[in-house]
């Protein structure tokens, strides 16, 4: 009898999800049958990893895998089940069939988990990801809208976004971007969408010489930069001219960013390098000029993409479902499973202080050491740098933990100073094109230059910043280990002199082993590990 009951209760959920049409699967009445989702108690932020970090990644000496994101689509039974997920999904999780999820990229971008900001402005690089992936493989979203407004980040993270757009892409779906004001930044994701879409009259500063040029600082010559380092170092003062060595310590940068932004660019629009860069070499063009020479679609307001949009996607009503609202919906809803091997995520996306922090850092690292269930574990870092000693107790916690297990240093944005040196601790380290690292031997910081306000008021000033201590260049000389290997050392004092380098050349250097996003920093996990690569692997935030 109980046989019979529940065949007749598959049968009815099936013929509602064939019958009837997407609009009324929300008025359909509800059997009572059986739980489709779980009510165990909270665990630790898991995905399961399809790559959705991908990466084409270069390697240095060896033959890393890359991570490249593959999208296999859900077929057969699965493909019903997820639909079936989707239409007894929680209320907070319900999305119309069609919609458009539309996300505001505006302001900071952090590299931490979304729960653990206290700002509700600032977005999450995680979270920007994780929803791009769910979008991918979520039957009920048809497209993605981006408005990108003024970016608070550095570049690194907007390659990790655009690697996101670009993966989308291949699940079929388009990918379009309004953007109110055209920048640099804004411009280097949105050239990445399927359309680009600009209001008439937009600000047209497509590419500017970059005093923002390493994404967190030198808005104007107001702000003096300094290396300080424990010795002699002739790159100290990086945005003083007055200098040969300061030039040589600062142009690479602006060389590298703007190199890379016109391959970016070009690739993305099917133009040849040298067309964008005369076209940049004019100095003064029109936003209707950028319209006619290809580089974005259409000038219209932003209520008339949302026409267009229909237009594209042959429908009548857009639904549309905030970043916000998307981000309650759980993979598991969308057909992403969790696997078996698991990978451990620890993030260090702070200036690195004794203190509570650390301490739980360091928790977290013990943690996994002593789990039996961790496979490898990835420290992502995100950090200019810090305390000294709270570096090097973070940095002794990782290396004890890759003694025992296969540990990959990630960097974002920035690893300069105590960030590259916590880094030393993994066996590998992953680092983007344009991630800032190195500084091994000084720290990196900002002060305004009052120069001219003194000279007015007729006023010296001769103070002078205070030097390490000799207790200080003791911790930074500490011995080697098994992780941070004589070689990597030989090459660090040969070429740092507390310089700051961009990781294409800091992995030409031997101080970066492969370049790289975070799915290039999971593969190599798994290579570690002996885990094959086509086989999927959850990975565990335990930030």
């Amino acid at each position: 009898m109980f046989r019979r009951t529940a065949i007749n209760r598959f049968r009815y959920i099936y013929s509602t999800i064939t019958v009837l049409p997407p609009r009324f699967l929300s008025l359909r009445p509800i059997p009572k049958p059986v739980q489709f989702y779980r009510t165990t108690t909270p665990k630790p932020f898991q995905f399961r990893f399809f790559s959705s970090y991908s990466s084409s990644s270069s390697s240095n000496d060896k033959d890393y895998p890359t991570g490249d994101f593959n999208f296999e689509p859900i077929t057969g039974f699965n493909k019903f089940l997820v639909k079936l997920k989707t239409i007894l999904a929680l209320p907070s999780e319900f999305v119309p069939h069609g919609s458009v999820l539309k996300i505001d990229l505006q302001g900071r971008i952090s590299d931490q988990l979304s729960r653990t900001l206290c700002d509700p402005n600032v977005l999450s690089l995680p979270q920007i990801c994780d929803n791009f992936l769910k979008a991918a493989y979520d039957p009920r979203i048809s497209a993605v809208y981006l408005c990108i407004h003024s970016l608070n980040c550095g570049w690194a993270k907007l390659d990790e976004i655009r690697r996101q757009i670009s993966n989308f892409r291949k699940s079929g779906k388009m990918v379009v971007a309004y953007v109110p004001s055209i920048l640099p930044k804004e411009y280097y994701i949105a050239c990445a969408c399927d359309e680009i879409f600009a209001p008439p009259g937009v600000g047209d500063e497509i590419y500017t010489p970059p005093y923002d040029c390493v994404g967190f600082g030198f808005h104007n010559l107001s702000y003096r930069s300094f290396v300080c380092c424990l010795y002699d170092n002739p790159y100290k003062n990086l945005y003083d001219f007055a200098g040969d060595n300061d030039y040589q310590a600062l142009t690479p940068f602006v060389d590298i960013i703007y190199s890379n932004w016109l391959d970016k660019v070009s690739s993305s629009r099917g133009k040849k390098r040298e067309e964008v860069e005369n076209f940049i070499n004019e100095g003064v063009y029109q936003v209707d000029k950028l319209r006619e020479q290809g580089f974005i679609s259409s000038l219209v307001y932003d209520d008339e993409v949302i026409t267009l949009l229909k237009e594209r996607l042959g429908v009548k009503s857009l639904p549309m479902v905030s970043f916000r609202k998307y981000s309650k919906v759980r993979k598991w809803t969308v057909g992403i499973a969790e696997a078996n091997d698991l990978i451990a995520i620890i993030r260090s996306s702070e200036a690195m202080r004794s203190g509570i922090v650390t301490n739980n850092f360091i928790k977290k690292i013990d943690m996994v050491k002593a789990s039996k269930k961790f496979k490898a574990a990835i420290i992502r870092i995100d950090s200019l740098g810090g305390d000294v000693h709270a570096s090097y107790s973070m940095w002794e916690a990782i290396d004890s933990l890759a003694s025992k297990k296969p540990v990959i240093a990630s960097l974002s944005d920035v690893a300069t100073s105590a960030g590259y040196y916590m880094a030393i601790g993994a066996g590998t380290i992953v680092a983007e094109n344009l991630t800032l690292t190195g500084s091994i031997r000084g720290t990196f910081s900002q002060n305004f230059n009052l120069d001219n306000c003194y000279e007015n008021i007729y006023f010296e000033d001769d103070t002078e910043m205070c030097p390490f201590t000799p207790y200080d260049v003791d911790i930074y000389d500490a011995p080697p280990s098994i992780s941070m290997t004589l070689a990597r050392i030989h090459k660090m004092k040969k070429v740092e002199h507390g310089r700051i380098w961009t990781g294409k050349d800091a992995a030409s250097h031997g101080l970066v082993d492969a370049i790289g996003g975070i799915s290039c920093a999971i593969a190599i996990a798994k290579s570690k590990a002996n885990i094959p690569q086509n086989r999927q692997v959850t990975v565990v935030e335990l930030s």
